[in-house]
């Protein structure tokens, strides 16, 4: 977690169930029963499919012990409980792995509308239910293996797909242009602004998203528009690493957000 978060780490018990209390049971209901409104018409229906079959519901917070029992019966992927931030090894190990990594503790309510380092509700409402789609997860197999593999020098690259991808992707339906990213899916703002038709969506293209940079703290200027989970899966059959190289030696295309102002 940043040094300066109020959050803390939470830890399961000998059950390997984590200590959700009634008031976190109150602000994941109200979280969950916001966005399931909202989201109707801008997400990807395989992310509702995946809603469905995890049993997320408004009820009680989810715990990450049946989240991945869950996604190991239905694509062979898991989910594990980590503190919010990770180092990139550990983070890219999980992946590689078929696990995504899962941050226990739950956002209060003066951070209800945004919480800048992730909590569970970004992970589980966010990441997991996309879990249940093969393809997607093969991409995100095959992504913490390629990061792995390429090491240090080609991580910042590597994350930055991974940020237009699993954490602000688009993908064109027979409907119209829905979201699948988890930081579109989890937050009100950035959702209403990825389905404005106001922000810039691009067709997806490895070499162009490695030349792209991005901010964490704003809602996000551009989106990449894949045409399917398995045309994502397909991305893996590049070489990375020279793609990678040729965006170092082109450069970053112009940032399309002002720069964050030093505090």
């Amino acid at each position: 977690m940043p040094k300066d978060t109020t959050y803390t780490s939470l830890h399961p018990d000998a059950d390997g169930h984590f200590p959700y209390s009634a008031d976190d049971d109150a602000v994941w209901g109200e979280l969950f029963t916001r966005q399931m409104a909202f989201l109707p018409g801008k997400v990807a229906p395989e992310y509702l499919d995946g809603v469905a079959k995890l049993g997320l519901n408004a009820d009680k917070t989810p715990q990450v012990k049946e989240i991945d029992a869950r996604l190991h019966a239905l694509t062979g992927a898991g989910a594990e409980g980590v503190p919010a931030i990770i180092p990139p090894s550990q983070f890219y190990d999980l992946l590689s792995q078929r696990k995504f990594p899962v941050a226990t503790f739950l956002r209060r309510r003066e951070h209800m509308d945004y919480i800048e380092e992730p909590d569970l509700f970004h992970e589980v409402f966010g990441h997991c239910p996309m879990l249940t789609n093969p393809a997607y997860c093969d991409f995100i197999e095959g992504f913490g293996k390629q990061a792995k593999a390429l090491g240090k020098g080609y991580s910042w690259h590597m994350f930055r797909l991974f940020w237009l991808t699993v954490e602000f992707g688009m993908i064109r339906t027979a409907d119209g242009l829905r979201a699948y990213g988890a930081g579109i899916v989890s937050s009100p703002a950035e959702a209403e602004n990825a389905t404005s038709g106001k922000a810039l969506m691009q067709d997806f293209d490895l070499l162009t998203v490695f030349r792209t940079p991005y901010r964490i703290d704003i809602v996000q200027p551009t989106y990449f528009v894949i045409d399917s989970f398995d045309q994502l899966a397909a991305t893996l059959d590049a070489d990375f690493g020279a793609l990678i190289d040729q965006a170092k030696d082109l450069g970053d295309l112009p940032a399309l957000f002002e720069a964050k102002q030093a505090s």
